[in-house]
């Protein structure tokens, strides 16, 4: 019997690289590694289901669960990650100065739902005071005009969310001085080519990041990655074969990133890096599994329940399909 052949969308990290090469092999698979840009492979598996797998907004796929029938299965891999403290943007003359600025703002999101902008709001309520309900959200294009939430809405009333007008974009309106605030996860064009008016609220943010890090034992999970259900119901094993395969993929990233021999990423203090990161946060500083990530998967489904998107406070475990929550012993 042949192998099943799937189709997998992801970008080409470098954590997946293995993958993407060929060079590691999936249990009963043949993939088709597309290798996509985030935002592509977000539109085209939320609106038409195109890819038998595919990294995925941790956002949409929570709000996904919620439909009459979900059309997706995770497993507990997360191909991206990212502290956003480094991703509030503020114009110069907005008056804001520091977080508790930010109330009764006007603040741009390209997507009320994405991930980012849950972190940050949520971030931004339990470390700094800010109100998820107390800023203005403006919701549109970042660098193109006409972008719409992926996802239909419905958010509580105390949830103040508009759209752009379809002709203009929230980085420009943030240069101009239209909206106070943007909270993404792409760095605005205007931030480096725009009239200097757009900086970052945490410019240290290395730092910001660090102190928060050592407080909460929270990296938080941008995406994960996601099955069709009727893929997954048919064949119950991809689960644990996509998994095992993906931390396969990573642990040989982890041995490329100290490698002194001759170094594998133009970063000329790669090492030293590593090393600081390893001393912070440990040797696996980017874990994929369960039980490794429960307490900032819980952090994620409150800030998503109390942000008016999850209909109800979901908990870690009904994320994920049975087979990747546990492994064999010898």
């Amino acid at each position: 019997m042949g192998k099943l052949r799937l189709s997998l969308a992801c970008w080409n990290y470098d954590r997946v690289r293995g993958l993407l090469e060929g060079r590691i092999p999936v249990d009963g698979i043949d993939l088709t590694f597309l290798n996509l840009p985030v935002e592509e492979t977000f539109f085209r598996m939320l609106r038409h289901h195109e890819f038998d797998a595919a990294e995925m907004s941790l956002s949409s796929y929570v709000l996904s669960l919620f439909s009459e029938n979900p059309p997706f299965i995770a497993v507990p891999v997360f191909p991206s990650r990212f502290f956003r403290h480094s991703c509030i943007y503020i114009n110069r003359n907005s008056g804001i100065r520091e977080p508790k600025d930010l109330i009764g703002k006007r603040v741009g999101t390209p997507e009320y739902q994405m991930t980012a902008g849950v972190w940050i709001r949520g971030i931004l309520n339990d470390e700094y005071n800010v109100p998820v309900s107390g800023v203005k959200y403006f919701n549109g294009g970042e660098e193109e005009p006409g972008r719409h939430e992926k996802l239909k809405l419905s958010l509580p009333p105390e949830f103040h969310l508009e759209p752009i007008p379809e002709t203009k974009t929230l980085s420009a309106m943030l240069d101009a001085g239209e909206i106070d605030a943007l909270y993404t996860a792409r760095m605005p064009s205007t931030f480096n080519r725009g009239s200097g008016s757009v900086k970052r609220l945490f410019e240290d943010y290395p730092t910001v990041e660090r102190e928060y890090y050592l407080r909460t034992k929270i990296f938080p999970i941008m995406h994960t990655l996601v099955i069709r259900r009727e893929v997954y119901e048919k064949y119950p094993w991809v689960a644990q074969s996509l998994y095992k395969a993906f931390v396969y993929a990573q642990r040989e990233v982890y041995q490329d990133l100290y490698q002194t021999a001759a170094l594998k990423y133009m970063l000329p203090w790669l090492i030293r890096h590593v090393e600081d990161t390893r001393a912070l946060m440990g040797q696996d500083f980017w874990p994929y599994g369960f039980e490794p990530n429960v307490a900032t998967l819980s952090t994620f489904l409150r800030y998503s329940y109390g942000q008016g998107l999850a209909k109800r406070l979901l908990k870690p475990t009904d994320l994920f399909a049975a087979e990747s929550l546990e492994s064999f012993k010898i």
